[in-house]
Order: C-alpha cells, then structure tokens, then sequence
C-alpha cells in the first residue's frame, strides 16, 4: 500500500517551497519553485504545480490525505483569490480532497514552536508581526505589500539602498558605497543615475529584495548610508511588533525570514527583544516545515510529531 503523506507548502513573493512528509514526520520528499504571491509574483499558479509535482515525484508512490499551504499575500483582502488559485493547481494535478489554504503567518509560527499561542515577527521579502492564539491570528501589524508597508523588509530595504543610491548620485545624501554595489546587482554602469533607475524599473517588485544583503553588507564594512538603512529596518521592524504584543511579553517569540535569520539588522532585533522584554527569541525554520508540522496535527498527530519535526529541520 502506498504511504500515507502530507504536504506542507510555504509560498512567498520570490520562492515556493513544499515538504512531503509521513505522518510519523518523517521527510520523503521536497522542491522548490518560483514565487507565488498573488500581488507579486509573476505565474503563483504554476508555482503550485510545479512545487507540488516536483516534491512528489521526490517522494515516490504516495497517497496524499492532507495538506497546508501558507502564501503570503493570503490575508482576507486577497485570500480568496489565493483559494481558488491553490485549488485549481490541486485539481489540476489529480490530488483528492482540497488542501487548507491561509498567509504565511500561523505557517512562520509553527516553524518555530509547536505551542500554540505566542508571538511572531517576519521578515523576509514582506514583513509582519503578529500576536497567534491557539493557532489563530489574534492581532497583526503590517504585510501590506511593498507598495503600501512591509517595513523593514528585504524589498524595504533594497528600494531603501536605492534611494539612497541616488541621493548620493543627484548630490542630496551623503557619499555610499550602494552606488556602485547596487549599480553591479541590476547590471548596469556605476555612477549612471538614470541607468540604475531604468534598471530598478525593470526588476518585478518582489526581486528588489534581492539588493538587501548588498545593502546588510555595506552597512557591516561601515558605510554611513547602509548603517542608517539597517538601523531603521530594526526599529521598524520592532515597532510593528511592539504593536501587537502586550507587556509582559511571554515566549514564544518567533522570527522568521531570511532578513531576520542572520546579519546586521537580526542582530539589532535580537538584541533590542532581549534588553527590552527579556525574552529570547527563537529563530524559526524554512516555513514550509512549519506548513507540514500543521498539516499532520489536522491529520490528528500529536504534537510531539511536529516537535520532532522541527527539530529535525534544525539538525537536532
């Protein structure tokens, strides 16, 4: 008989990823495609067929009884057009049933506790933070797209680069080494203002986030602009946090997101958590773990499957 499996599927505005796992949390398979954020990124349809397909394929013969699927972009303003998306690519690939399909928070959440209730700041191409009770969002701040929030983001943060890029370029910000580095990221001449702007209008606003660790790396050799730029990531960051959360804050306290896994602005954040509520926080795994950890506890796995999990992803 083929193995039982279910699938946990992490989905942001750069790349999709999903985890096939046994329900006694054993991986057998996993990919990766492109992103899948409705307001973002360029086909979140084929995203979903390809990720799924390619893990199952990994995974050999398997019988699929549940799954979870944590897209960011997925809050109520666009969460029923998220549904309809994942579920057409899920009948489209033959699956039975139809998958739970939410944002990428309560999933950011889970991959780094298996308590229920806590807190969790995100950081990665969007940002949000939020307060979860018993596996629900009780009150958020930001992820509203880069157009209108996602402050201290990686797409905050290279469009932050940019500009003041070209505040150095058109004489009206200090002198930066962005110019040049940000200038080599889009391909274009260092010093050519129009250049580098033709380039960045070029680029889908989710890669933006790609220039941040340009910008992470200037401001760790130093550079004054850079420096300004991370500071600000941090605050903002810890601001949107500081606006859901209640005093005493409790762990767990989760972070997540490639801006808050490592580098200069996770370091600002990690110190300012612990000088300011006294709590550690705990640093999550790629998402879609925390997908599948949620996937085998509707499956009705106890939760030191998802433990267990978890810990797995973090090579203990």
């Amino acid at each position: 008989m083929e193995e039982e499996v279910v699938l946990g599927v992490d989905a942001g505005g750069t790349h999709t990823r999903c985890l096939v796992v046994g329900l006694d949390g054993s991986v057998r398979g996993h990919g990766r495609a492109g992103g899948a954020n409705q307001r973002s990124s360029a086909d979140p349809a084929a995203s979903f067929v390809d990720v799924v397909a390619t893990s199952l394929r990994a995974a050999g013969p398997v019988s699929v009884v549940g799954a979870v699927f944590g897209v960011a972009g997925a809050g109520a303003a666009g969460l029923a057009r998220t549904e309809e998306t994942v579920r057409r690519a899920w009948r489209g690939l033959g699956l039975p049933g139809l998958p739970e399909v939410g944002d990428d928070i309560v999933v950011a959440f889970a991959s780094g506790t298996a308590q229920t209730s806590g807190a969790v700041l995100i950081a990665g191409t969007g940002a949000v933070a939020a307060a979860v009770r018993d596996g629900r969002i009780e009150r958020r701040c930001d992820g509203y797209g880069w157009l209108l929030g996602d402050e201290g983001s990686a797409v905050w943060i290279g469009i932050a680069g940019l500009r003041a890029a070209l505040a150095a370029l058109d004489g009206r910000g200090c002198d930066t080494v962005l110019t040049e580095s940000l200038a080599v990221a889009l391909g274009v001449p260092a010093g050519n203002q129009q250049a580098l702007i033709g380039a960045a209008y070029t680029v889908a606003p989710a890669e933006l986030g790609s220039l941040a660790p340009r910008v992470c790396d200037a401001a760790e050799g130093g550079d004054r602009a850079a420096t300004e730029i991370v500071a600000d990531a941090a605050a903002r960051l810890l601001g949107s946090l500081a606006a859901v959360v209640a005093e005493p804050v409790r762990p767990p306290l989760v972070l997540a997101g490639a801006v808050l896994r490592g580098g200069p602005v996770a370091e600002r954040v990690r110190e300012a958590l612990v000088a300011r509520y006294g709590v550690r926080p705990v640093v999550a795994v790629s998402g879609e773990y925390g997908a599948a950890a949620l996937a085998l506890r509707r499956a009705g796995r106890p939760s030191r499957v998802h433990e267990e999990l978890i810990s797995r992803a973090r090579g203990g």
